[in-house]
């Protein structure tokens, strides 16, 4: 039966949630050894919401300790492989059965609409832990070749305790993608979830007790970074940090990571991702996909295609496309509104910055198109409408900076050679595109972006059988695919000599 989703529906199920905010470490829900706490401010109107444990260095060695004693006493690392597959599965189906649940907090938590919360996250998020249960059985050691008096047997071993920081952007979603590699191997992991969005890490860790995990394998952390993120980065007793975020903040793992134990780490960090479009494209079709691939969750993804790099003579044609794809399509609206397309940022600090960054672009010649600027805030929300800037240039900071808002820049060219220099003239590397109907120019002009993924005559078309991750300052590791499994393990080689 499918349900018939309103506005009254979801304020029905908001006024029925209980909001957990401690801690989950080894198997149960833990306040903050300090007893403090903090008040997460609900992004859609401005007012309180879940009190969170406020954790700190103590609370991290709590965690470390249970899932450091889960993994050495083999109490899911040994388990036979198809039963860990069958608790990772029965995982999976619990987030499903608990999807407009999860979805209310997600929702809460970072304020996109509810209704891609329960479409999107939620289930992407049951598909990433199912993804990963189901490799489980599927993960072969190797024998080397050797001469005939020996046997080298290669194993892939988990590396053991597995730090996992993850952002506020798409909570769930990258949850799973560090989540369902790291158990599925056979490591234990210690969650720490960004602070602005914590309710759906800690219902995703009970869940996955409820299914079956052992206590310890899963904890869940809740805090702000100096007090809980570092600490788990600087801990002499965490084999490994997955950390998706800001570069910035990715710089500094990585030194915590040499200052400590020389553990290893893997960012995905920022994106300042190019969309490049020839006058020979299907300008109907770049057009939705510019403004799908920059205005989605409100313009807070990381391979946003926020640089548009159109050639000169269909740049104007094109930007009207976008315009009425936008204003047609793209519905910014209170997040309990199921027609609603897009919804608030993510606090008033980050709406604040976004603002002053397109105050800053207009003072260097960026010229508004329209849109970019504050809506909705009779709500007490804090919500920025999708906008577009033309006559840039690349050195300009709308073009240079990541902005995490919905903001395109859109700079002109005139050749191809021109476009391939624009597209890399950036730190970054995560992704980006190219549209046009010559296929030879397609796979030339894709080979040579520098970036993890390139996109011909679409955007931000994936499934888990694809790695994700960048090159350049937008780091280094993999999510998603097969692949992902490598990072949270390490090849142990085990000779024996005959005769």
């Amino acid at each position: 039966m499918t349900r018939d989703y309103t506005r009254d529906y979801w304020e029905t199920v908001l006024s029925g949630l209980e909001l957990e905010g401690r801690h989950f470490i080894d198997g149960a829900y833990r306040a903050s050894s300090s007893g403090e706490t903090f008040t997460r401010i609900r992004p859609m109107d401005g007012k309180p919401g879940a009190q969170l444990a406020r954790g700190n260095a103590a609370d991290i060695d709590a965690a470390v300790a249970a899932a450091r004693a889960a993994f050495e006493s083999g109490v899911w690392r040994k388990k036979e492989p198809l039963e860990k597959k069958r608790i990772m599965l029965k995982w999976a189906e619990l987030i499903r059965t608990h999807g407009e649940e999860l979805a209310m907090l997600e929702t809460l938590d970072v304020g996109k609409p509810v209704m891609a919360s329960l479409t999107v996250d939620v289930r992407l998020c049951a598909d990433g832990i199912q993804f990963y249960g189901e490799m489980i059985d599927k993960i072969y050691d190797e024998i080397a070749p050797t001469g005939p008096n020996a046997r080298a047997l290669v194993r892939k071993v988990p590396l053991g305790v597995i730090g996992a920081i993850t952002p506020w952007n798409y909570p769930m979603i990258i949850d799973a993608w560090k989540l369902g590699p790291a158990i599925a191997a056979g490591n234990s992991v210690v969650l720490k979830p960004a602070e602005q969005s914590s309710l759906s890490a800690i219902r995703l860790a009970e869940l996955g007790f409820e299914a079956g995990l052992p206590a310890g394998v899963l904890n869940v952390v809740t805090g702000y970074g100096e007090e809980t993120g570092k600490p788990l980065a600087l801990h002499m007793d965490v084999d490994m940090i997955a950390f998706t975020g800001s570069t910035e903040v990715g710089k500094l793992i990585m030194g915590y990571a040499a200052q400590s134990n020389v553990k290893r780490v893997a960012l995905e960090l920022g994106g300042k991702s190019p969309l490049v479009v020839f006058e020979d494209a299907d300008l109907d079709a770049a057009a939705s996909a510019v403004a799908w691939g920059c205005f989605y969750n409100s313009g807070e993804t990381c391979h946003a295609s926020t640089r548009l790099i159109v050639q000169r003579s269909v740049q104007e044609t094109l930007i009207a496309k976008i315009e009425a794809v936008t204003r047609s399509d793209i519905a910014l609206k209170h997040p309990l509104d199921p027609a609603a397309q897009i919804g608030a940022l993510i606090e008033e600090e980050h709406m604040n910055k976004v603002l002053s960054m397109i105050a800053a672009g207009e003072k260097e010649g960026a010229r508004r198109v329209f849109g970019a600027e504050r809506v909705l805030s009779e709500t007490g929300g804090y919500y920025v409408s999708p906008g577009v800037f033309v006559d840039m240039t690349n050195d300009m900071s709308l073009a240079r900076q990541e902005i995490f808002g919905p903001v395109l820049a859109a700079i002109p060219f005139d050749a191809e050679e021109e476009a391939l220099r624009i597209a890399n003239d950036t730190i970054y590397g995560l992704a980006g595109a190219v549209f046009t109907r010559d296929m030879d120019r397609a796979h030339r002009f894709s080979e040579a972006l520098h970036a993890g993924t390139v996109w011909i005559n679409t955007y931000d078309m994936s499934n888990f059988a694809t790695p994700f991750g960048g090159f350049k300052q937008s780091g280094f590791g993999r999510d998603r695919s097969v692949h992902a499994i490598d990072k949270y393990c390490d090849y142990k080689t085990i000779w024996q000599q005959f005769g």
